[in-house]
C-alpha cells in the first residue's frame, strides 16, 4: 500500500494536470496494493471547500463518498496509535496537524507516502515515493 497526501489524492481523483506523469505512474503501479488515504484528508478537503479555496461540481460530501468508492482506495482511520505518533515525530516535524497525522499514518502503517509538499519531502523520517 502507498499513502497519498491530500493534494495528491485530489489531483489523482480529478485528473488534475498538476499531477505529473511520474506520480500518476507510481499510483497506477500501486493500485493492486491499495491506495491509502488518511481520514484527516477528508477533513482537510471539507475545510478547503468551506473556506471557498476549492470547489467541486458536486457537494463535498458527494465528492468524498464518490472518491472513496474507488476499489483501490482505503480510508485509513485516525487511531490512538496514529494520534500519539503524530505528537512524537522525531526531529521536530513542522506544526501543521494535518501533515503530522498524515506522516504519522505513513509511519504507523510502514508505507511510503506520495506528496509534493516540500516540508514533508525534506523530512527524513518517513518513506517517500518517488
Amino acid at each position: 500500500m502507498i499513502i497519498l497526501d491530500t493534494h495528491i489524492w485530489i489531483w489523482w481523483t480529478d485528473k488534475n494536470p498538476h499531477l505529473t506523469a511520474d506520480y500518476e505512474n507510481i499510483i497506477q503501479q500501486n493500485l493492486s496494493g491499495g491506495i491509502g488515504v488518511s481520514a484527516i484528508s477528508c477533513w482537510e478537503i471539507a475545510k478547503l471547500v468551506e473556506k471557498n479555496r476549492m470547489q467541486f461540481s458536486v457537494s463535498v460530501e458527494d465528492w468524498l463518498n464518490n472518491t472513496l468508492t474507488h476499489p483501490s482506495v482505503l480510508l485509513l482511520p485516525l487511531t490512538p496509535k496514529i494520534a500519539v505518533e503524530s505528537t512524537q515525530l522525531p526531529d521536530n516535524f513542522h506544526s501543521d496537524p494535518s501533515d503530522q497525522i498524515i506522516v504519522a499514518t505513513a509511519r504507523v502503517y510502514n508505507c511510503p507516502l506520495v506528496t509534493y509538499d516540500t516540508k514533508i519531502l525534506n523530512y527524513p523520517h518517513v518513506q517517500l515515493l518517488p
